[in-house]
Parts: structure tokens; sequence; C-alpha cells
């Protein structure tokens, strides 16, 4: 086997099981679920995994609707394709995740079949709630990415094809009030009035937006204020998601905001308790293994902008690139008029544009696997390259 012979057998098998993909796609496109139930979604992409030779184990990390699909040719470098496979409320796959994760599954089936002699070690890793929860983190800190030698996923996108770049970190802070109640009119004096200590960290929150780096975003939502209007609100929460930069950005703000909120407790006489959850890594695109994935893309008649793209928003597939060397390909599955998390949106992910790009994801990721062995020195590239970004200093 050489790259040429590989590269032509991944375009002539893809093209022999693109009815079955497409299919699986669908299948999964017309029942979503949500974070963490994707049941039906995790035993369609298992059970198609388990009949072309994957061994897998389905319920891993702890969770009902993660798995490992594993198929060992021989010696040589791990490769892991990362699926996604949860909706969103209302809109369904308004982000295409029936793409992602069919992409995953039909990236190592392709490789397995055309190379069962693979010298190396094929993953198909089943990640849940990536739009809420984030089955990567706990994955990763499972520790089912040890090991892996490269990760790569694929996204739906509209407008443009590209290469992700960095995205936002994450934080979660649910910030709670209590306060006394008493009558609103009668003897409102007797009150602590835990929701005008909301309001009054909401305030100081925005004073504090003055005063932040362009990167910061501080989303907020106002989740108790008292349940009877002629009582004086006895207990008040607001929750913040807090993003930047880069981890150690997104801490500092963290404790910023927890300035503004204990600020609000001493005004209004309100104890104040907070719950923190971190959420999402900053991604590390990987230069090699982007460039390599970009290239293939482009072999298969996918339009790239040329340099990778930073992206405004967040995913848990940064904490998988801060843990092995990882590329993430956006792939246009409709116009830039339809944006992300919208019906028009969800139309796309089961759209002819669509079928096109699961397609040539799937074949691109087996090609980068294939790289690797190849080309021994795209893995030390990426190997090196991200352990200077561990090194560097924040």
């Amino acid at each position: 086997m050489n790259r040429d012979q590989l590269l032509a057998q991944l375009d002539q098998v893809g093209a022999e099981i693109q009815p079955q993909l497409v299919d699986l796609s669908l299948a999964i496109h017309v029942r979503p679920e949500l974070a963490f139930k994707e049941y039906e979604a995790a035993r369609l992409l298992t059970d198609y995994l388990k009949s072309e030779g994957f061994r897998v184990e389905l319920g891993v990390a702890g969770m009902e609707t993660a798995f490992v699909a594993e198929y060992r040719g021989g010696d040589g470098p791990t490769v892991a394709f990362v699926a996604e496979y949860d909706a969103l409320p209302d809109v369904g796959h308004a982000c295409g995740h029936n793409i992602i994760g069919t992409a995953a599954a039909g990236a190592g089936a392709l490789l397995k079949r055309v190379w069962p002699d693979f010298p190396g070690r094929i993953l198909v890793l089943g990640t849940p709630a990536e739009e809420g929860g984030g089955g990567k983190i706990i994955m990763v800190d499972g520790g089912l990415f040890d090991g892996v030698d490269a990760a790569l996923m694929m996204h739906p996108s509209t407008g443009e094809s590209k290469m992700g770049g960095s995205s936002l970190a994450t934080s979660d802070l649910v910030i709670n009030f209590k306060g006394a109640p008493a009558h609103a009119a009668g003897s409102p004096h007797r009150g602590i009035n835990a929701l005008d200590a909301v309001i009054q960290t909401y305030n100081n929150v925005s004073m504090l937006r003055q005063h932040v780096t362009s990167d910061v975003r501080m989303h907020c939502l106002i989740t108790k204020g008292g349940s009877v209007i002629n009582i004086v609100p006895e207990e008040a929460e607001v929750r913040y998601l807090l993003r930047a930069a880069y981890r150690e950005a997104v801490d500092h703000v963290v404790s910023r905001v927890r300035e503004c909120a204990e600020g609000a407790a001493r005004a209004t006489r309100a104890t104040v308790s907070f719950v923190e959850t971190t959420g999402y890594d900053e991604r590390w695109p990987n230069r090699p293994l982007g460039d390599a994935f970009l290239g293939h893309l482009e072999r298969l008649g996918i339009e790239m902008q040329p340099e990778p793209s930073p992206s405004g928003g967040s995913t848990d597939f940064g904490n998988v690139s801060k843990a092995v060397p990882a590329a993430n390909a956006y792939v246009r599955i409709g116009p830039k008029e339809v944006t992300s998390h919208s019906r028009e949106f969800t139309a796309c992910a089961a759209s002819e544009e669509g079928h096109r790009a699961l397609m040539a994801s799937a074949r691109a990721m087996a090609a980068v696997a294939g790289d690797l062995v190849f080309d021994p020195g795209l893995l030390a590239r990426a190997r090196a390259e991200f352990e200077e970004r561990r090194t560097e200093p924040k």
C-alpha cells in the first residue's frame, strides 16, 4: 500500500458506502436527541461500527451514550476520529452533529476496509453532549484520549469552508443570594431583598464590561427572582457564562465577577454563595495536522480558506486539543446567510450539500491517518508544535 493507492481506494470505497452513510446520517437527523440522552444515535453508530469489524464499548466514562470503537491493525500511530451526535431543543440537528458522528464513523470504516492491516490503531470516539455538558471533557479526564497521537473532527458550517482556529474558553458561574422575607408593603424595612443583590450584581458586571479585553464575553440569565410579588424576595439567583481567549483569562474574569457579587451582597446585606463549573477550554489548532486535512479536502473538491479561522464560540474539542494534537475542519453545507442553531441549518444538515460534506470529510480524515504512516515527519511536526504550545507563557 502506498499513498496514491490509498487515496484511490478511499475514493472508490467511499463511493460504494456513501448510500449507507447518508442513510445513517439521516436516521440520526430525523430523531434528534439532547445532551446525554442520545440513545438512538449512539446505538446506530455503534451498530454500524460493529458491523464493520470494530470492537465497541458503549457506556464509557460514566456516560450511557459515550463509546469507544477500536480496530488495531498493527504497531503504529493511534488516530482518533471524534464523533458528536447530540441535538438542540426545539430546532433539532441545527448544528449538524448527525453529519459529525457519521463522518467519524465513516472515516474509521473506510480506513479499515481499504487498509485492513493498517499499521496502527483506529479509534472512533463517541462524545456526547457538546451542546451542553461537555462529554469530551469527561472523556479526556477519564483517560479515553490517552495514547492518541492525533485527533480529527469535522464540523458542518455555512459560507466558506475552513480549518478551525482558536476558540474561547468558558466557565459557568451560578451566584445565589439569600436575604430575609418580609411583607413588601407592611414591613419592607424588615426584609433583605435578594433580588436587589442580583440586580446590583448585574449592574456591577455591566460596569466591568468597560474594563476587560476584547475577547471577553459575559452572558447572563437571572434564574430565580422571588416567588410572590408582595413578599420581599428571600432568595434570588443569577447565572453567568464567561468566555475569554484562554483558560487563565477566564479564571481572572470569574474572580472579577465574584467581586462584583460580593460587593452587591455587602450593599444589600444578603449572603452570597457560588457554584463554578469549569467549562470548555480554548482550542489549540495544530497546523501540521490542519494543513494535511485541508489539503485532502481541497483534493476532494472542497474550496477552503487558506488560513485557519478563529471562532467567537466555544467547543469541548478545545479540551481534546490541549490533551493531544488535534485538527478540526469546518465544511460548508449551506450559504452564509444561514446561521447555526437555526431551523434553516437543520434543513441543511439533511441536504445534498450536507451529504457531500459528510463524504468528503470521512475520506479526508481517513487520508490524514494514512499520511501519518507514510510521512512519519508529519506526526513528529504535529507533536513538536503541540509540545511547544504547552510551554508557551500565557
